[in-house]
């Protein structure tokens, strides 16, 4: 319609045929122009203002509008008539002959034709009411200008599209579209991407030193006394019960026997002095906002049920363990889930099942937290200082206080242990290096010769892949010392 008014139009005013060529084509491509469809994108987002023109005529157009909001619809041609399926859904008025207001009323869809003179269809749309996430999208865009991050509408929950500069954004415009639908976390589908997502090494340092002092001394009385008529028995046993566990004490028995009588006397005695280091240092790697783990020791069978003469058993793990989920925030800052662990097997409250099975117990050192610190920095995310100190004086009441010889009526029991636990944490922001960087344990090690094993009881031969002489030189003995 437009395309034949600007030829009558171009026929009346133009006399010259090379002039007519010239605005015949200019009109045709204008025509054609408002004749092209819009595009889906426009579609999909919610509009202020639809003109609509001749295009309309036998097609159906998908028409968003937000909820409490309106659209104006301009037409070329009188609407004489306005037809809204569900007028609880959407309503339509008619402002003027060429001017429609649209209302979202409620979320749904209803059907919205535009009637003109004669009762001729000028236009039809399929109306879909919903929430308008315009203002969200305006929250982002300012907030977030170095992200392309859009919100579009589906069944009442929110889709985050695009991409976010770093996982912070990206967590960030999550945490906004969340109190965009009151905290409900269902109502979000989180489809953004990150540009380039950092990876986080994290060292953690287990260090532990335990020293121990353990005293046994004491003697045991066992015979018989016979006085006339009189036959005496008695028995002097310490129970020992501060170590209850130690064996491997020293002792030193004898018999005495004497007109029809006969001691028997027992001295046990043990001094016990002890150092335990323990240091484990996991290393683990894991891209920003994903969460890893390590393990390294292994499994030992736990007793869970027994049925039919079968024992059913259960695997445990032990060993240095780490867990932990990295978030790099601005600043170079790092937010950190922690999770580690250090376990070994131990016969310090084993458990022993009928006699037939004895099941080991675990020494645990386990922390977990959450921290905040740069890349690079150290915390010391837990430590501990444990004393355990006991002492016990078994004996004979009465005799155990006579002077010198109330020691062979008495025992002594006594433990001194003190234990100092620290757990380092050190996060950093890594990048991926060259093959020929990397350095393996193995890169220097090579196995020795026969000769060499039998004769010079080498068990590895240490080379070097060039002749370069080594530089400086190493001054000092080579191991620990505790004092």
């Amino acid at each position: 319609m437009v395309f034949l008014q600007h030829i009558g139009l171009a026929k009346g005013l133009v006399k010259s045929f090379s002039y007519f060529k010239k605005l015949l084509r200019l009109t045709f491509a204008v025509g054609l122009v408002l004749s092209a469809p819009h595009s889906a994108s426009a579609q999909t987002h919610f509009e202020a203002t639809v003109e609509v023109t001749s295009q309309y005529n036998g097609k159906v157009r998908q028409l968003n509008v937000g909820k409490g909001r309106s659209i104006v619809l301009n037409t070329n041609e009188e609407v004489r008539d306005v037809l809204v399926s569900n007028p609880d859904i959407a309503d339509a008025v008619v402002r003027t002959r060429n001017r429609v207001f649209v209302f979202g009323n409620e979320i749904g869809q209803a059907s919205l034709v535009l009637f003109g003179n004669g009762g001729r269809q000028l236009a039809s749309f399929n109306l879909n009411v919903q929430p308008d996430p315009s203002g969200l999208v305006e929250i982002l865009g300012r907030l977030l200008p170095n992200s392309a991050i859009n919100a579009d509408i589906i069944n009442e929950s929110i889709v985050l599209s695009g991409t976010a500069v770093s996982p912070l954004e990206a967590q960030q415009a999550y945490d906004i579209a969340l109190k965009f639908v009151g905290n409900d976390d269902k109502k979000i589908v989180n489809t953004i991407g990150v540009a380039e997502k950092d990876q986080v090494q994290l060292k953690v340092t287990v260090a532990e030193v335990e020293r121990t002092t353990i005293k046994q001394l004491g003697m045991s009385l066992e015979g018989s006394i016979k006085i006339g008529a009189l036959d005496l028995g008695f028995n002097t046993s310490p129970a020992y019960n501060v170590n209850s566990s130690v064996v491997n004490a020293a002792s030193l028995a004898g018999d005495l026997a004497f007109g029809g009588n006969s001691i028997s006397p027992t001295i046990k005695a043990l001094e016990r002095d002890g150092v335990m280091r323990t240091l484990a240092e996991p290393t683990l790697v894991a891209v920003s906002g994903e969460n890893a783990s390590f393990l390294a020791g292994g499994e030992f069978p736990i007793p869970v049920a027994y049925e039919d003469n079968k024992v059913s058993l259960e695997f445990k793990p032990f060993g240095v363990g780490l867990d932990f989920t990295p978030v790099v925030l601005s600043g170079g800052r790092i937010k950190l889930r922690v999770k580690t662990e250090v376990s070994e097997l131990s016969s310090e409250g084993a458990v022993s099942i009928a006699g037939a099975a004895t099941v080991s117990a675990l020494k645990v050192r386990r922390a977990e937290s959450t921290l905040e610190l740069p890349s690079g920095g150290t915390l010391v995310m837990a430590g501990l200082l444990k004393e355990n100190y006991g002492q016990e004086v078994d004996g004979v009441p009465g005799l155990k206080d006579l002077p010198i010889l109330g020691n062979m009526f008495k025992s002594r029991d006594y433990i001194n242990r003190q234990t100092e636990l620290v757990i380092f944490v050190t996060p950093y922001v890594v990048r991926p290096i060259a093959r020929s960087q990397v350095a393996r344990p193995d890169d220097n090690f090579a196995a020795p010769s026969d000769q060499s094993a039998i004769f010079l009881n080498q068990l590895s031969s240490i080379y070097r892949a060039t002749d370069a002489p080594v530089k400086g030189t190493y001054h000092g003995s080579v191991g620990y010392i505790y004092e």
